[in-house]
């Protein structure tokens, strides 16, 4: 009872900032579609819900993110056994690489994508801009990374023998893959599947750019519901079903992925050099790194495209307000300011991530702890099940009240950033802490280490270089964030993102043209961060 009244006390902390600022939005938003006038009445959410045209965008959800899941899943299988077993030169670079699309801003891969197969770009002959086609293309590039790294890391901790054994008792390679390595593979395919499909169906910045009005998903229309049609209680409506089927979406996939304890101890497989049965294999992970190149490259091109030559007049022009006064601030202004919030976002997400992480893989020593952690862990990953335009309408319609208006607070929108980003920060520590052998920490004590002095003797030599890992993914998921920062950023301090989609939306050339240009700018500084992320990484543990 000491234990669990322990653990309790250390988790009050987390449970008041995610009860604050998770809950009570959530609880907000279930009040504004079902209760009218102070009375409880769910005929108006389900008037909404017999929409035709709900029917069409929740069609049109499931079946984009469908599609783009099997795909993703499909391409990044083969990357992530060349990345991950195979001693490709220069695979630590590629790697990095394969992740820099996951942390894009999704604005900055829907510009991306605008310019690849617009008219007048590369791809602009196919005729697929503004097409379901260019949204499911979008969504692909943004996840393949999520099934290279969870599947990769899985695979590099797999245990060669079964293999082997199954190859020496005349097994065909196919025969292996299908019967050991795919079977041993399954909850990490699944677990990735799972998220990539939730990342699909919540996705905002990349639906919105690139499908517009005519193509909206449930996250699209909560957006329009809210700030062009002004009808909150059908956006209300929409948000609950959204995270009442998330949340079943995430208790099916972790019943089907049947995951092993995490603070389980894995083991690292040395890669193998690459022979010639492997040649296909790593023929297709260079088409894949090529295909996610090229968007990027044709946005760089297009940000340096000034006329009929070359310059850098867009970039030069990013300390102005645009054409026609598109912007009330210059991007230069907007990039200061995307980075003073990430920066706080940071330090937020890996404060709270800390703690929840080392609540969730301390060693439990009765069933009843057991359970405790198990449901903590699960209520901390809530934030992960709820999408970031969700979570900022919560916060426009809760946060504005006394005792917690929060409106006029320059750290509004650094909280919503870190809520999103509290997920990435916990799936980075959790994994290593886990893996600290608990004997260590109990010779610490016989030892007369007291429990401050365990932690910097035993857990900090180990944890420091994720610590860092986890920053960095903080950080760039804070600095591209679009979905609710576009919500409650002021006008007068927006940030880079919303910054790009206000350009895009207004007519002119050199507002376009700047808009690819601060694209540009926001991919490099994620590529920085994640290329330092992956120097940073513990192999073998942990998705990220």
């Amino acid at each position: 009872m000491r234990r669990i009244a322990g653990l309790l006390l250390l988790a009050a902390g987390p449970v008041a900032v995610l009860g604050v600022l998770f809950v009570l939005p959530v609880l907000g938003m279930v009040s504004e579609g079902f209760v009218v006038d102070g009375r409880f009445a769910p005929g108006t959410v389900l008037e909404v819900l017999a929409r035709p045209r709900v029917h069409r965008v929740a069609w049109f959800t499931v079946w984009t993110s469908a599609t783009a899941t099997l795909l993703a899943v499909v391409i990044g299988l083969p990357a992530a056994y060349a990345l991950h077993r195979l001693a490709l030169p220069g695979r630590t670079v590629v790697r990095a690489a394969m992740l820099v699309p996951f942390v894009l801003p999704t604005v900055v891969v829907g510009v991306a994508f605008r310019q690849l197969l617009g008219e007048g770009g590369p791809l602009g002959s196919l005729g697929l801009d503004g097409t379901p086609v260019a949204i499911i293309c979008g969504l692909v590039f943004f996840n393949v990374a999520v099934v290279v790294r969870t599947v990769g890391v899985a695979w590099e901790s797999l245990d060669p023998r079964p293999g082997q054994a199954a190859a020496a008792l005349g097994a065909s390679p196919w025969q292996v893959l299908r019967t050991v390595t795919l079977p041993a593979l399954r909850p990490a395919i699944v677990g990735a599947a799972s998220i990539v499909f939730l990342f699909c169906a919540t996705a905002f910045g990349i639906v919105l750019t690139l499908g517009g009005v005519r193509y909206s998903t449930v996250e699209t229309e909560i957006y329009l519901l809210t700030t062009t049609i002004f009808d909150l209680r059908a956006a209300a409506a929409l948000s609950v079903l959204q995270i009442v089927v998330v949340v079943v979406l995430l208790a099916v996939a972790a019943r089907l992925r049947a995951t092993p304890d995490p603070t389980a101890q894995r083991t690292v497989t040395p890669v193998r050099a690459v022979r010639r049965a492997d040649a296909p294999v790593v023929a297709l992970t260079l088409l894949v790194l090529g295909a996610m190149l090229l968007p990027i490259l044709t946005l760089v091109l297009g940000s340096l495209s000034v006329g009929d030559g070359w310059g850098l007049a867009n970039y030069r022009a990013l300390t102005t307000a645009g054409d026609d006064q598109a912007l009330l601030v210059p991007v230069t202004t907007a990039l200061v300011t995307s980075l003073r919030t990430a920066v706080d976002a940071t330090w937020m997400a890996l404060l709270v991530g800390m703690v929840v992480s080392v609540i969730v893989t301390r060693r439990s020593h009765s069933v009843a702890e057991r359970r405790v952690r198990s449901t903590l862990d699960g209520f901390f990953m809530l934030p992960l099940g709820v999408s970031a335009v969700t979570l900022g309408f919560g916060f426009l319609i809760t946060l504005d009240q006394p005792p917690l208006d929060l409106r006029d607070s320059p750290l509004l929108v650094p909280m919503a950033q870190a809520l999103v980003a509290l997920p990435l920060v916990v799936r980075t520590l959790a994994p290593v802490l886990g893996g600290i052998d608990d004997r260590q920490r109990q010779a610490a004590a016989s030892l007369g280490a007291n429990a401050w002095r365990t932690i910097l003797t035993v857990d900090l030599p180990v944890v420091w270089k994720p610590m860092l890992a986890a920053s960095g993914f903080a950080f760039a998921a804070s600095l591209g964030e679009f979905g609710a920062t576009s919500f409650l950023a002021r006008d007068t301090s927006p940030t880079l993102p919303v910054v790009i989609f206000r350009l895009i939306g207004h007519p002119g050339e050199m507002n376009y043209g700047m808009a690819l240009a601060a694209s540009v700018v926001l991919a490099v500084a994620t590529a920085v961060v994640m290329l330092a992320v992956e120097r940073l990484r513990v192999p073998g543990v942990g998705a990220f």
